[in-house]
């Protein structure tokens, strides 16, 4: 069985090379993984014309969304501890006596 390669042409081994395949190809990879990471970047709230006012807002925002989180955590706590804490004591207060 002989070995089929495909050869590329010799003017253009270089260039393939280089691209990483043909140039046709990879235009098109690079074209949908640019309107990928745009639709990402668009979610988080990147403005293509001002991207260092958008980059502040995203730290701003990820800022934020850290002590966002331990509000919502400190408030839930405080909602259960009123609940919590008094049964737990009146549980050790007015419970049997175990054997040690």
């Amino acid at each position: 069985m002989p070995n089929e390669t495909r050869e590329l042409p010799a003017a253009n081994d270089g260039l393939y090379r280089f691209l990483g395949g043909s140039p046709l190809a990879v235009a098109f990879r690079l074209i949908l993984l640019s309107m990928l990471v745009g639709v990402v970047l668009s979610a988080i709230g990147f403005d293509p014309w001002n991207i260092l006012s958008s980059i502040r807002r995203l730290f701003d925002w990820i800022y934020n969304l850290g002590f966002d989180a331990i509000n919502w955590a400190w408030r839930y706590f405080l909602l259960g501890a009123v609940i919590v804490i008094p049964i737990w004591l009146l549980s050790r207060l007015f419970g049997t006596p175990r054997g040690r």
